[in-house]
């Protein structure tokens, strides 16, 4: 049955059951024990597992993703919690040059069943700092799983798939969505890694989406709804493997698509399905691709600034419309 709760509390309530069910997994990062974790999701979990199995590290990603690493290929079941993406750039080194290659240069003697959970993304005032999305970065890195969980459902259901992949994966939850509230069934079967859903179906237009994104395409797909404009949302999941199957069908109907994505456009995962696209379905296309990302400046302190830097529903509309010739 469906209850409702929020995306925070569906992936403490997946950790948890992971904990109790396999002693093997446990969470190690900055302030995740007594503090409660980065936006509160490990809170409570010490007490209830104790501080050899909800560990405290000092402010060094380097040497905790390293020793997560070490545990994994050790026979452990690690969750590494790095406070927010910017600070994986410090761990930057132990994920792309260990974690994701060490089954390789091993000969396909060690693998690496390492989960990091990081906070993504703006909106949150907190400036150059704290404000990237550097998912589609690490999306380009062979050896390495990219899962982008919007809805509360996915949130829960993700933390069970990353823990049961022989490989390493990172898990990019925005830091926006920790508050937001959905429906939860813990009996249902997880959708797989690799595999987007489409969250409303439609004829004349694409939009792909990914994280908070998603809500921002929803909400203008209402809007385009009332021009008259029958929209076709997508939620890819996860960035890397990417599901190129169910883009390339929806544009085969539609003929026409915008992708929105949260990172900067120039090198962004925007580029590289467009360019899948372009390689799978170009013939399909009835209107030149467009996509939504975010300016290519420092995201600004100053809220207006913010706003204005992000993608938003009125941005997608606007270019859903000028595609439709309904500008």
């Amino acid at each position: 049955m469906d209850n409702i709760t929020t995306y925070r509390e569906a992936v403490r309530e997946a950790i948890r059951n992971a904990m109790r069910e396999d002693e093997r997994v446990f969470v190690m990062g900055e302030d995740v024990g007594h503090y409660g974790g980065c936006y509160a999701v490990s809170m409570g979990l010490l007490e209830e597992f104790g501080a050899e199995r909800i560990i405290d590290t000092p402010l060094s990603e380097s040497a905790f993703t390293g020793a997560g690493i070490g545990a994994a290929m050790n026979g452990m079941r690690p969750i590494v919690e790095i406070m927010t993406v910017n600070f994986s750039l410090l761990a930057l080194d132990q994920i792309m040059n260990n974690a994701a290659t060490l089954l390789h240069m091993s000969g396909g003697q060690f693998n690496v069943p390492l989960v990091i959970r990081m906070a993504t993304g703006g909106g949150k005032q907190l400036a150059a700092q704290h404000s990237h999305s550097l998912e589609g970065w690490l999306a380009h890195i062979p050896g390495l799983k990219i899962l982008t969980p919007a809805t509360v459902q996915d949130a829960y259901e993700m933390v069970g798939l990353a823990l049961s992949d022989p490989d390493p994966v990172l898990i990019f939850e925005n830091a926006l969505l920790y508050n937001s509230k959905g429906s939860l069934d813990t009996k249902a079967t997880p959708t797989p890694i690799g595999k987007a859903l489409i969250h409303k179906v439609g004829k004349d237009i694409t939009i792909v989406s990914y994280g908070i994104s998603l809500f921002k395409a929803l909400e203008a797909s209402k809007t385009l709804a009332e021009d008259g404009i029958d929209a076709e949302v997508i939620d890819l999941r996860s960035l890397r493997p990417l599901d190129d199957e169910t883009i390339m069908n929806s544009i085969k109907k539609t003929h026409k698509v915008i992708i929105v994505d949260e990172g900067w456009k120039s090198g962004s995962i925007s580029a590289e399905i467009m360019a899948r696209i372009n390689e799978q379905a170009f013939y399909e296309l009835d209107a030149p691709m467009e996509r939504i990302c975010t300016a290519e400046v420092p995201i600004p302190y100053a809220k207006h600034l913010e706003d204005a830097a992000l993608p938003q529903p009125q941005k997608i509309v606007a270019m859903a419309k000028k595609m439709m010739g309904k500008a």
